[in-house]
């Protein structure tokens, strides 16, 4: 299972725990736009995540590897919060993996983050 932002990012994969997503109105970004930081960090899984807001108002947190300048910061690109919510057994195709996560596409037709901890590659 990739674990590491430079780890080969499209694959499918198998939910191996149930995964629901923490935020109904995520958080997202354009590519240069800039963010309020009010000093708040987590680390997941071994990765920086930093507490943000966007120029909208909208809070949540953003990897710090998107996040570049300090006058004003601003996202090095485009990036959503957006969770998918997903079921144990369910099989979803990984399109990109980032700081302990992949963003995956459901049968469904839905798209979200979902933590690389709960799924294991096909």
């Amino acid at each position: 299972m990739p674990s590491r932002d430079d780890a080969p990012d499209q694959f499918d994969c198998l939910v191996i725990e149930s995964w629901t997503a923490s935020y109904p109105d995520p958080i997202d970004l354009a590519k240069d736009e800039p963010v309020t930081l009010d000093g708040r960090s987590d680390c997941w899984d071994g990765h920086i995540w930093l507490w943000a807001k966007n120029r909208a108002g909208k809070e949540g947190w953003i990897p710090d590897c998107l996040i570049a300048g300090t006058d004003p910061p601003r996202a090095t690109e485009p990036y959503s919060a957006l969770e998918l919510t997903c079921r144990k057994g369910e099989t979803l195709a990984a399109k990109r993996v980032l700081h302990g996560w992949a963003f995956c596409s459901s049968r469904r037709g839905q798209s979200g983050w979902v933590p690389l901890r709960n799924i294991q590659r096909l």
